[in-house]
This record gives C-alpha cells, sequence and structure tokens, in this order.
C-alpha cells in the first residue's frame, strides 16, 4: 500500500469559509473524508499548519519513509526559503499543489521559492487538484 500525505500550510483549515469565491465552499475535512473511498489501497494522510516550522519539521518527519508529499504550501509558497530547503533535503517525492491558479492571481502569487525542488506543479482545478496529485502518485 502507498503512503501519500497531505500537507497543507497557512490558512487552508479556513477553506469552506474563506473567499469561497477562489476556494470553493467546502472545507478541507470534508474533501479529505471523501478521499478514502475513492483511493482504497493508498493510505492518505493529512497534516496542516500556519506555522511554517512545523511544516519543515514534518516534510522531514515523512520525507524519507512515505512514497509522496503533496505540498499546498499556500503563501509560505512565495516566501518560504526553509520549506524549499526541506524539501531539497528528502528522498520523498513532492508534488507541489494549488487550488487556484496561482498565475492568474496576484504578482506576488505568481512566484514559487518551492517550485523548482518538486517534481511537478497542479494548480486551478480547485479541491481536484490534489485528486490529480494523488493519480500521479499512485
Amino acid at each position: 500500500m502507498k503512503k501519500i500525505i497531505i500537507i497543507n500550510g497557512p490558512n487552508l483549515n479556513l477553506l469552506g469559509l474563506r473567499e469561497t469565491e477562489i476556494y470553493g465552499k467546502t472545507s478541507f475535512n470534508e474533501y479529505y473524508v471523501s478521499l478514502k473511498p475513492k483511493y482504497k489501497n493508498v493510505q492518505i494522510d493529512y497534516f496542516q499548519s500556519n506555522i511554517e516550522g512545523e511544516i519543515i519539521n514534518k516534510i522531514q518527519d515523512v520525507g524519507f519513509t512515505y512514497d509522496g508529499i503533496i505540498l499546498n504550501a499556500a503563501a509560505y509558497t512565495h516566501t518560504s526559503i526553509g520549506i524549499a530547503d526541506a524539501i531539497s533535503s528528502i528522498t520523498t517525492p513532492v508534488i507541489e499543489v494549488h487550488i487556484s491558479n496561482i498565475y492568474s492571481r496576484e504578482k506576488e502569487r505568481q512566484t514559487s521559492l518551492i517550485s523548482k525542488n518538486v517534481i511537478g506543479i497542479i494548480c486551478g482545478f480547485g479541491l481536484k487538484s490534489y485528486d490529480l496529485a494523488i493519480d500521479s502518485l499512485v
């Protein structure tokens, strides 16, 4: 059985409540529950933090034992050299995911400091972006 973890960054705990015109009305917990029946042969774990260091710690904790990491670093995508360094330090493949199309948003959201260290980027497909990432890893 493949072991994959979804790691979400700041403010993604507010999905379904914040900026629903961009991120939709479904909470991540609702979405996460719907993944289990779709991927019965995959262990999908989930971690969310608003704190950069906790995200780095989680990447380091799972980065040598999991089959894949799906990372939505949210705002840290555009600012965190530390998360980029953590990704480059591990052996587990990482896919960068964004719910919205970051390239159609504000200029500061169009630059990713982590992209150079991941195996691929999926953005703009809403929560389905995570499904596409899981499909890519299994």
